[in-house]
């Protein structure tokens, strides 16, 4: 088609209400880059027809439908009904709209017919293409149709499938069948499968889309998508290149991107490879077909609606605006940060919060990350947001009647507790509190507090900070360095006594990284209480014990079980540890257990690793990387079910992970694998969400805020 598109491109760069989601480009040190903004295109209210073509016109774009036809203006959509089964359209040259239905092709705004061969009337319908004014080729499951008044059947065709048909240069023409790659060439039909093709291709094509100049071709087969290229440059991706999956049935080529459909989801390549499936991206991974509004934007066609894909310059400033802003509408409770749930799958009006196992653990990585934030801008909101979660984690030491005792989560008392847990009672009867608290909560209270008291407390809240660590310590020291609950037991996980860590092959796997955390914990609470206890039980540890021999080999990994969730419980007690130690000698120890542990968390691309591994070690631990990963992590972090295990270019490990659970060779992009926080396995191929949950996002919020303070992100 030969239409003038710029008509079109310009009525309808516009902006379609709903869901936003996001997936960055290029890092570029935290100033504006490109999100892909996800929205759904709603072309009639209620359920969403199934879109069989887009096309465009001059002045408006044309989706068909099996039984309808809906026009945009660049304003509003308008419908009409026609009988029929509507399989495919295209433009002429005059932009006018034709549509093709098995038995009929038909001038929709002159509602002319041209009736099929009755040999023909039952044909599936794959493709039209108008190749000079007065020539119209079909493209069928039965071979290639012409008409130029009347209609031909293509004999070299014949009881082929022919699926998209292109032109090229002097008059070629290129056909992508059921059995071959056709060129037409001196008015000669011939198979380039008997003459030049890799056999590798196999013989099924399924589409074609004209390359950076008339002289190029790309199409998709079977195991590849190809150019041949007028100047010898051909090139060709297979799941080895990088192609996630195929066979690409729909190509839509533009200097910055190639865009392509597929049974299950959709591509594009530009410098690199994404991969779009699931419904944060699509609301079908069924897709029929692409096309291009404007530079910056693409319609995708599915079976259940169209999906716009836009780009949108933004910086991680705003987009933290965006997650701060959710976080505060819905995901808070009593003050404490949560996950929430949707009655109905992705309806945000129906958010409810409920306890959390580590809902001390999620809290603290806000406050952390407002913390931050305040020391970073002196904005009030941050302060005010500070304070205010401080004061829902001191609670949980408050609600409880252990002196010290941190509990996992508390409820009102006519408030569900869930399905699990050890649950009390408060003595004024009017809170439950949950028991059996983890070293997972220990570790986030414990990075959150010595930060808070430095960056943001003022003197009365410095105050209570004190107290708290004095009380959540002393509790810890005096217990022989254990968490000890209302039976007088130490909690499942709450342990650090020498006697375990050193002597118990129990603990042989949480020897070095249970040793961090309490040298961590003790200097931190020495920061802030200036109480010598902590420092004299911190180099008993030491002396007597070798913690700090212990914890230079923290980091487990194969031949040994991989534990992503303990890499969180390693970081953040690093983090403090290296800022808060006084002795050059140990922390020339703690540095180099930091780098060994880095150095093997590298290839996860986990942006508040590679933070806290350049403040710790004062050099630079990928920040672009981490810049990256940032701008990559979707808007949307509703859990929405995410598949990867098919596609072509993740290559499974012979070894499963820990919960025996199939996993990549190589991490999977952070905008393409499901919503987790920085504790999971970022090598899981799959994830199972039917978006009635939606994560908190404080996690996005602490590396972020992290960067700005310690000025690897600039504002």
């Amino acid at each position: 088609m030969n239409f003038n598109k710029k008509a079109v491109l310009t009525v309808l760069s516009v902006v379609l209400a709903t869901t936003y989601t996001m997936y960055g480009q290029e890092a570029n040190s935290g100033e504006t880059y490109f999100q892909e903004v996800k929205n759904d295109v709603t072309v009639v209210s209620g359920k969403q027809p199934a879109i069989v073509k887009l096309i465009a016109q001059p002045k408006q774009v044309v989706a068909v439908a099996a039984d309808q036809i809906f026009i945009y203006n660049g304003k509003k959509w308008n419908s009409k009904k026609l009988a029929g089964k509507w399989q495919t359209g295209c433009a002429d040259f005059k932009g006018t709209l034709w549509i093709g239905a098995p038995g009929l092709i038909l001038n929709f705004e002159k509602n002319k017919k041209l009736p099929f061969p009755e040999t023909s009337v039952a044909d599936t319908l794959f493709c039209m293409f108008w190749e000079d004014p007065n020539t119209l080729f079909v493209g069928t499951n039965k071979g290639l149709y012409c008409w130029t008044g009347e209609w031909k059947l293509i004999p070299e065709t014949a009881g082929l499938k022919v699926r998209q048909i292109a032109s090229g240069e002097y008059k070629k023409l290129w056909l992508a069948t059921s059995a071959g790659l056709f060129c037409r060439e001196n008015n000669k039909w011939l198979n380039l499968n008997d003459y030049v093709m890799d056999p590798g291709l196999k013989n099924e094509f399924y589409s074609l889309a004209n390359g950076p100049t008339i002289n190029d071709i790309i199409f998709g087969s079977s195991l590849a998508v190809s150019q041949i290229s007028g100047d010898g440059e051909h090139w060709n991706y297979t799941g080895e290149d990088g192609l996630p999956f195929g066979p690409v049935t729909v190509l839509n080529y533009s200097k910055d991107a190639l865009w392509m459909a597929t049974p299950n989801g959709v591509i594009k390549k530009d410098a690199t490879w994404h991969y779009y499936h699931g419904k944060r991206w699509l609301p079908d991974n069924r897709i029929n077909d692409i096309l291009q509004i404007d530079p910056n934007t693409v319609w995708i066609a599915t079976a259940e609606g169209i999906s716009e894909i836009k780009n949108m310059t933004m910086s991680l400033e705003q987009k933290s605006q965006r997650f701060e802003k959710r976080l505060n509408q819905r995901h808070l409770r009593h003050n404490l940060v949560s996950d929430c749930q949707f009655t109905n799958p992705g309806d945000t009006a129906t958010a409810v919060c409920s306890t959390n196992d580590n809902d001390g653990l999620w809290t603290a990585i806000y406050l952390a990350a407002e913390s931050f934030r305040y020391a970073a801008t002196k904005s009030k909101d941050a302060y005010d947001n500070a304070v205010r979660t401080f004061i829902a984690m001191e609670k949980l030491q408050t609600v409880n009647p252990i002196p010290g005792f941190v509990a996992r989560s508390y409820v009102a008392i006519d408030e569900s507790t869930g399905h699990d847990g050890e649950w009390h009672v408060s003595s004024d009867g009017k809170w439950k509190w949950k028991g059996d608290t983890s070293s997972d909560e220990i570790v986030g209270h414990m990075f959150a507090y010595p930060i808070f008291y430095e960056l943001v407390a003022d003197e009365t809240m410095k105050k209570r900070v004190k107290e708290v660590v004095q009380k959540l310590m002393s509790h810890i020291v005096d217990y022989n360095f254990q968490l000890v609950d209302l039976d007088g037991k130490a909690t499942r996980w709450g342990v650090w006594t020498p006697d375990s860590l050193n002597n118990s092959p129990d603990w042989k796997y949480e020897k070095g990284i249970n040793s961090l955390q309490i040298l961590s914990f003790l200097e931190s609470a020495y920061f802030v209480t200036g109480d010598p206890k902590f420092d004299e039980a911190y180099q008993k540890l030491i002396k007597d014990h070798h913690y700090d021999k212990n914890m230079v080999q923290q980091k487990m990994y194969t031949p040994f079980e991989i534990n992503h969730s303990d890499d969180e419980l390693a970081f953040l007690p690093y983090y403090c540890l290296l800022r808060y130690t006084r002795n050059s000698q140990l922390k020339e120890t703690y540095s180099k257990s930091l780098l060994r542990s880095w150095k093997v968390e590298q290839p996860d691309k986990n942006p508040l690793w590679n933070i806290i591994a350049s403040a710790g070690l004062g050099r630079d631990c990928e920040i672009n990387t981490a810049i990256e990963e940032l701008q990559n992590y979707p808007i949307d972090i509703i859990c929405w079910d995410v598949q990867n295990s098919h596609r072509w270019d993740l290559h499974r490990n012979p070894l499963n992970d820990r919960f025996n659970k199939p996993q990549a060779t190589r991490v999977i992009p952070v905008a393409e694998r499901g919503i987790t926080k920085w504790n999971s396995n970022p090598y899981y191929f799959d994830y199972r969400g039917n978006g009635t949950r939606e994560d908190d996002g404080a996690a996005w919020l602490l590396p972020y805020w992290m960067g700005r303070y310690h000025g690897f992100i600039k504002k």
